[in-house]
């Protein structure tokens, strides 16, 4: 006797939707493809989901949760925060293709309670940092907080030209020096 678990399924189905939105985008991907690549029916998937843009949105959330999840921020250690988005990227390829099919479809208009809330009390740790003089206060949190995610990922989606001044088994350490840099104090 087969047992139902809607869990299982559910995260089979993530798994699939995040390797065909990687490969294929929003407009490409198709229901039936990633049904099949999750082992399940169309059917199924429409149960869970109205359509793939609510499936697209879905898979978004759950990288979010993920990454806030697995990679936490300490505000008084950036740079090896950096390194662990750095490595992070480097360990889920599939997730850093999806995330820039993301932000190419949904661009600024996507306003994701996830990503506000992340955002918001990662900002407020970094103040903290600052009022603590383990982070300069010469940038307002908030724009440090966007250089760190910047520096942290910007070689999971290189041009190959740039791609080409750093070999990458220097690119961590630069990312490591770079967010270092960028945080000591020089306030006088």
């Amino acid at each position: 006797m087969r047992t139902r678990n809607p869990e299982a399924k559910r995260q089979l189905l993530f798994d699939a939707a995040l390797a065909e939105f990687a490969e294929f985008g929003l407009a490409g991907a198709r229901i039936d493809r990633l049904a099949k690549r999750a082992g399940i029916s169309a059917g199924l998937v429409y149960s869970f989901y109205k359509g793939k843009d609510e499936l697209f949105d879905a898979v978004f959330d759950m990288i979010v949760d993920t990454t806030v999840a697995t990679v936490p921020l300490d505000a008084d250690r950036l740079p090896e925060y950096a390194g662990q988005l750095y490595d992070a990227g480097r360990a889920n390829p599939q997730v850093m293709r999806f995330l820039m099919w993301y932000h190419l479809l949904r661009g600024e208009s996507a306003q994701r309670a996830s990503v506000a809330e992340s955002m918001r009390a990662k900002v407020e740790a970094i103040e903290q940092a600052q009022q603590r003089g383990t982070v300069t206060t010469a940038q307002p949190a908030a724009h440090i907080l966007a250089l760190v995610l910047t520096v942290a990922n910007m070689w999971h989606q290189p041009t190959e030209d740039i791609a080409r001044l750093v070999p990458e088994p220097q690119r961590r350490s630069l990312v490591l020096n770079a967010v270092t840099t960028l945080i000591s104090s020089t306030d006088t």
